[in-house]
């Protein structure tokens, strides 16, 4: 097992300091990156379900590093009791992968989640795959990982105790250093 993870260690280092290539399609040096992302959930045969939505902002700092910040919402409904919503606001930082079309990315984020009754923190790595339909506009598909905690000592505690979030949406990016179309 430890040889497992000193190699994948070892191999997300590598590619973390690779040079990102640009491509027809993607993020460019100063690129702004808006999504809007949302999910449902149903179980056949129960009596809930939820609905997630997700905005999010990113600016490139090089073709390959995106910072941003992630507004979620969670709203959990359930027959003949009362529904329930939480928040969350999380910065993040992602590691983006340009591969022409395709744009695989890695990452983490830390933040806050809340209802209307408490705020506790949340964390956890995300991964996704951006897939560019032109030059500028793409289709996201996203996951990530979050767990909670109320106080940086309770982290390694609660982490096998979190939420596995998928999401699909439909992104922008826009500014940046792009060439200028040619007539």
């Amino acid at each position: 097992m430890k040889k497992i993870s000193f190699s994948a260690l070892l191999v997300a280092a590598v590619l973390a300091f690779m040079p990102a290539n640009k491509s027809w399609g993607g993020p460019v040096d100063g690129d702004n990156d808006i999504e809007i992302a949302g999910g449902f959930f149903h179980a056949q045969g129960s009596d809930s379900g939820a609905f997630s939505a997700d905005l999010k902002y990113g600016y490139f700092l090089t073709p390959g590093w995106e910072l941003g910040l992630r507004q979620g919402l969670n709203y959990n409904f359930i027959d003949d009791r009362r529904d329930f919503w939480t928040a969350t606001t999380t910065p993040f930082v992602h590691y983006n992968f340009n591969f022409g079309r395709f744009v695989p990315y890695l990452g983490g984020s830390i933040g806050v989640v809340y209802n209307d009754q408490k705020a506790t923190g949340v964390a956890g790595p995300n991964a996704g795959l951006k897939l560019f339909f032109d030059e500028q506009t793409y289709l996201s598909l996203g996951y990530r990982y979050e767990f909670y905690f109320s106080r940086f000592r309770d982290i390694n505690n609660n982490t096998n105790q979190g939420n596995h979030v998928g999401n699909i949406g439909i992104g922008f990016v826009w500014g940046g250093s792009r060439p200028a179309k040619k007539p």
